[in-house]
């Protein structure tokens, strides 16, 4: 059984940084698959990075792309994302998700808040 808790967030001005952190245990062999999304009031929730097993990752848009960066620490059993440059449109509550065949995890999720 997979168990992912996200840490890290908080209240940031524009331009700052901050590094989420997505904590697994159980099966940690997840770790080698997992999504960060986000959501915000009242909007969907979006994908915001992807890591492949092999290490290479993908981004929601451009400017997640050229932002943030998500990492792996099998050490430890995380799953990272440093944002840099944050910005307003950045708050929003963000989680860490499992997805593989019938298996569905989600974090309780860690609240982001970019002031302007």
């Amino acid at each position: 059984q997979v168990r992912l808790v996200e840490s890290g967030g908080g209240l940031v001005q524009a331009g700052g940084s901050l590094r989420l952190s997505c904590t697994a245990s159980g099966d940690t062999n997840c770790i080698a698959v997992i999504d960060w999304y986000r959501q915000a009031p009242g909007k969907a929730r979006e994908l915001v990075a992807h890591i492949h097993s092999g290490g290479s990752a993908n981004y929601g848009d451009s400017s997640m792309r050229d932002r943030f960066t998500i990492s792996r620490d099998t050490r430890n059993n995380t799953v990272d994302l440093q944002m840099n440059s944050l910005q307003s449109e950045d708050t929003a509550v963000y989680y860490c998700n499992y997805q593989r065949g019938a298996v569905n995890v989600w974090g309780q999720g860690t609240q982001v808040t970019v002031s302007s």
